[in-house]
């Protein structure tokens, strides 16, 4: 299973909503049945839970007549697993979303960046200058999103880590975010993970001109046992896109993208040549 309680949380939800239409009920009949408000049952099959009570579980198995005691116990820890913490809550002031959460139970992680280098590939000091370049947080705070965002990192050093294919536009790379120095050690870093099994780093050249994916950065997660994830953020909120046809444009937009980035190895040769210009 994965590493990660939302994932569970999701998967679960997407379960009694299936066994739930399996025993030929509505949410309104099965929570009259369940003596609860049909709020209840709405938020559980939405996954708008933070600790499923394994209580509740067993009356809801009970009333779609699941008494196969192997599946039961299987869903009952799925939401004993679910309850469980990750690192991330501790920095619920920092993330506007559960982007690691998500990414901790994935199996494959596909990005796409046209302004920044990928959150999950930054150096400390590079993020750092994203940070500060804000103007709006003390320094303390910074520090916490930096923390978290190099903690974020350690999913791509585990044992059976997600593959990682980062498409990054060659503007983020030629910006020169904290000086020359923090973009060369930056840069250094990118050219150090590219070498990595289960990291893939593609650069799309200026050259490549207009594409599908300039009007933003995205992210999408797939997963080993749940339906896929994206990601994209704007500047005030954070956007979760999980129905087939969402999925499936942000999917060709990527593909649609790659065809115009340079392969693996001319990459990360290109990386060289930049990160030699700031030499000087």
């Amino acid at each position: 299973m994965s590493g990660s309680p939302t994932v569970k949380r999701r998967r679960l939800s997407q379960e009694l909503r299936r066994l739930r239409l399996l025993a030929g009920l509505n949410v309104t009949e099965a929570a009259r049945l369940l003596e609860w408000d049909a709020s209840k049952v709405t938020r559980m099959e939405r996954g708008q839970w933070k600790l499923p009570s394994v209580h509740d579980i067993r009356l809801m198995l009970d009333l779609y007549r699941v008494t196969d005691e192997s599946r039961r116990e299987v869903l009952v820890a799925l939401a004993r697993e679910a309850r469980q913490r990750g690192w991330w809550e501790k920095y619920q002031d920092v993330f506007r979303s559960s982007l690691p959460d998500f990414e901790a139970g994935a199996s494959a992680i596909r990005t796409w960046e046209i302004v920044l280098i990928p959150g999950l590939l930054q150096t400390e000091q590079y993020a750092q200058a994203v940070w500060q370049a804000g103007q709006v947080l003390d320094q303390e705070l910074i520090e916490r999103h930096v923390t978290a965002r190099l903690t974020r990192q350690q999913i791509l050093m585990r044992e059976n880590p997600p593959s990682l294919l980062a498409l990054i536009d060659e503007a983020a790379l030629r910006k020169q975010i904290g000086g020359p120095a923090v973009m060369r050690e930056q840069i250094g870093k990118l050219i150090d993970m590219a070498a990595r099994p289960n990291i893939t780093i593609q650069i799309v050249p200026d050259t490549a001109g207009a594409h599908p994916a300039l009007e933003g950065a995205f992210v999408i997660l797939d997963f080993p046992e749940d339906p896929s994830l994206v990601y994209t953020v704007t500047t005030t909120d954070s956007l979760w896109l999980e129905k087939p046809e969402e999925y499936q444009r942000y999917s060709f937009i990527f593909s649609h993208v790659m065809t115009s980035a340079l392969s693996p190895d001319e990459s990360v040769r290109c990386m060289a040549v930049l990160r030699k210009l700031l030499e000087g």
